[in-house]
């Protein structure tokens, strides 16, 4: 893909249209990575209300293009080639320009530095965990039903992410609901997927395995975009 065809459509990802109006009450906090998240840069609270291009402006010195929506580098990590800043809300790839993104409390937002070979690629990301199952994206949270074979394993889990327990096979899920299936294994992975629909605040399945504790703990895989 031509340099200029890339940064139209970098910016048409990022522009989308529209955007939620904000509470400016609470904290949101500011990941900024490389690397699919290997290396860390910074990790910092701002207030809720700010837009996205505000909050990192704040935590990282930012070069930035057409008009201030496109963030062209950080801390003189600037694009070139098939490498570029790419953000995440909640562990969505967001769809609108940072300067248009309104964070609110409790929101994770995430910029990470990487190579691509599809700009809509790795589009939801679970290394924010127990993001978006909390606050959703854009302000709007989907219910959430944990599936597993043993409930009991899962029910302080449930309870932190106001979610509902269902038995594997029973039917009662809804189409639009976000899902964690939780299932034994010998060793820990997490995956976070799309379920219906492709833009950021579909409903979305995260499939687990391994000890559930893991989950209630400090997760340990921030900054991952899967666990395999």
């Amino acid at each position: 893909m031509r340099r200029g065809a890339l940064l139209a459509l970098l910016a048409a990802i990022a522009a989308g249209c529209g955007s939620g109006s904000g509470s400016g009450s609470g904290r949101a906090t500011v990941w900024i990575t490389r690397d699919r998240g290997s290396q860390v840069m910074h990790v910092a609270r701002v207030p809720a209300g700010l837009t996205a291009m505000q909050a990192i402006s704040r935590v990282a010195k930012v070069e930035s293009r057409y008009g201030g929506r496109y963030v062209r580098a950080v801390d003189g990590l600037r694009e070139h080639g098939r490498t570029a800043w790419f953000y995440y809300v909640n562990g969505y790839l967001a769809d609108r320009s940072a300067a248009a993104y309104r964070l609110r409390a409790g929101d994770v937002e995430w910029w990470d530095y990487r190579s691509w070979r599809d700009p809509a690629q790795d589009p939801v990301v679970v290394g924010a965990f127990p993001e978006p199952f909390l606050h959703g994206y854009d302000g709007r949270r989907r219910r959430t039903v944990i599936v597993a074979t043993e409930p009991d394993r899962v029910r302080v889990l449930a309870r932190r992410l106001h979610a509902s327990i269902a038995p594997p096979g029973s039917g009662q899920l809804a189409r639009g609901v976000n899902v964690i299936a939780v299932g034994p294994g010998a060793r820990t992975t997490a995956e976070l997927t799309f379920t219906h629909g492709t833009s950021p605040g579909s409903p979305v399945r995260l499939a687990f395995s391994g000890d559930p504790e893991v989950l209630l703990r400090r997760w340990p895989f921030r900054f991952r975009y899967s666990v395999r």
